[in-house]
């Protein structure tokens, strides 16, 4: 008897292990599938959305607030905190506004929050979005549900403009106690809270259950750093992340041929380029610009370095944009006219010069592949490699001479392509060519204020020309954007803008 009931006692306590450990591991289970984790390129410089224009930060920012409009799937505004709005004239713009929303803070969403909005987004501080925003000139308040926008002139991209990040809805009372210290507390109406930001490891956002929309059907988004590519393909593998931002060339076929993953692939709105600075002799010189760039074989670049990944660009809009202008040749490598033109400008050979990139690896290998080339006209350059932050900051002081970036138009409307790297009031702050061409500046104004068609299609393919013509940049890779997916993640649909919308994702 002592022995019978010796055994059911042990099962019974095998049987109490067996099923904490099932709980254990269910609770492990649970807040597995509650938490989205994704392995970005880089970290966001601010959540301030007016105090940078880069994909990172707007990336965060499209999870913590709301816009007037959003970018529908087909490139069409779809209403968000305005439920409708009506185009009195062309200047005139009337907004009704969605009743019933709050700030994470708790405060009410009103008109007022509208207004405070643009107003700071048009003052200096906008200064690196001031393309969405400049032609606003007045915001007038009806009442709490209802605002008025007077454009100080006809501006056909407006609706478009209010989806960019830029036209994120901010709450006054919470920006103002913040401080300088906003960009690390941000406070939206958006689908996700702000909860913690580790520098240059990960940030942290808790759904909103008090959403007025499509609430994620998980808990927390995870968004974290990870700037060496082969790093975020292995955090992949092990199944440390959900999504994989841009996974490298190297790394598409181990990801392809993995049952456990996916690999999402689109064409994006983007362009990558070797800039000048402008404002810095020899390179103030047009010749001189265009005799760098025909000493570099751009084609054979793309392809040595991306390998089947994209395509070599032919001109400064990328093809997906609108109005984006087909017919430039493909560039060719002449590196005897390159000499000859150099010479004929008076450069003093060899010109010792730096190349300025981040840390991406792609970009260092063009960085690398630019320097042998270069070397053959008796240009010898040296590649300067900085992290993201630091990067941009070093391009807003002028000192650089050629550096490598992309341009990616989050709107799909030529203005948004253009205007944000060319135009002069962008000089210093997305204009790191320090370009100026008054040409240039008055076919762009022009060219946003004519209604859609033919007119305004010629208008953008001649302002192309001229900016091809001055050569302020070589062209270098039109992008795809490459994720990396565990095979349990469904609803994820990468957005050819460089960043996106993780509120639909969803666990198998």
């Amino acid at each position: 008897m002592k022995e019978d009931e010796s055994m059911e006692r042990w099962k019974k306590v095998l049987l109490g292990a067996l099923c904490l450990v099932m709980a254990v591991a269910g609770g492990a289970f649970a807040e597995a599938k509650d938490v989205l984790t994704v392995a970005n390129i880089y970290d966001a410089k601010t959540l301030d959305p007016i105090a940078t224009n880069d994909v990172a930060s707007s990336g965060v920012c499209l999870h913590v607030y709301d816009n007037l409009l959003a970018l529908g799937p087909d490139g069409v505004p779809v209403p968000q905190l305005a439920e409708k709005y009506e185009i009195i004239d062309p200047t005139t713009y009337k907004f009704y506004l969605r009743k019933g929303v709050t700030f994470h803070n708790g405060e009410p969403f009103t008109a007022a929050d509208v207004k405070y909005t643009f107003e700071r987004a048009k003052s200096p501080a906008g200064a690196s979005i001031r393309q969405y925003v400049d032609d606003i000139d007045t915001i007038e308040v009806v009442d709490d549900s209802t605002v008025v926008f007077k454009l100080k002139r006809p501006f056909t991209p407006f609706l478009l403009a209010l989806t960019h990040t830029a036209g994120s809805i901010l709450n006054q009372k919470a920006v103002e106690a913040a401080g300088d210290n906003y960009g690390m507390n941000p406070v939206g109406t958006g689908p996700f809270v702000f909860k913690a930001w580790a520098k240059g490891d990960k940030i942290t956002l808790e759904r909103n259950d008090a959403y007025w929309g499509h609430k994620p059907a998980y808990k927390t988004l995870v968004m974290r750093s990870i700037p060496e590519p082969t790093n975020r393909t292995i955090e992949l593998e092990s199944g440390a992340v959900d999504l994989a931002y841009q996974i490298t060339t190297n790394d598409l076929k181990r990801v392809e041929e993995n049952p456990k993953l996916s690999l999402l692939r689109v064409v994006d709105n983007s362009t990558t380029y070797m800039g000048f600075n402008c404002s810095k002799a020899p390179f103030d010189n047009s010749k001189v610009r265009k005799a760098i760039s025909m000493a570099l074989d751009t084609v054979g670049l793309q392809k040595a370095v991306w390998r089947g990944v994209g395509k070599a660009p032919i001109g400064p809009v990328a093809p997906n944009v609108l109005y984006s202008y087909k017919d430039f040749q493909p560039h060719v490598q002449n590196v005897e006219e390159a000499k000859k033109i150099l010479a004929e400008e008076k450069v003093t050979l060899p010109l010792a010069v730096q190349i300025w990139t981040n840390e991406r690896k792609e970009r260092i290998d063009m960085a690398t592949i630019i320097q042998s080339q270069l070397a053959e006209v008796g240009i010898n350059a040296e590649i300067k490699v900085l992290e993201w932050g630091a990067y941009l900051d070093g391009l807003k002081q002028k000192t650089h001479d050629m550096f490598l970036l992309g341009w990616v138009a989050s709107v799909p409307d030529p203005e948004f392509a253009i205007s944000g790297v060319f135009h002069s009031s962008m000089v210093g702050s997305t204009n790191f060519t320090y370009f100026v061409d008054a040409e240039v500046d008055k076919m762009m104004e022009a060219g946003k204020a004519l209604p859609n068609g033919p007119d305004r299609e010629k208008a953008y393919v001649e302002l192309q020309k001229r900016i091809d013509d001055l050569c302020p940049w070589v062209y270098l890779h039109n992008d795809e954007q490459i994720v990396g997916a565990q095979k349990n993640v469904k609803g994820f649909v990468p957005s050819p803008r460089g960043y996106h919308i993780l509120t639909d994702v969803t666990f198998e």
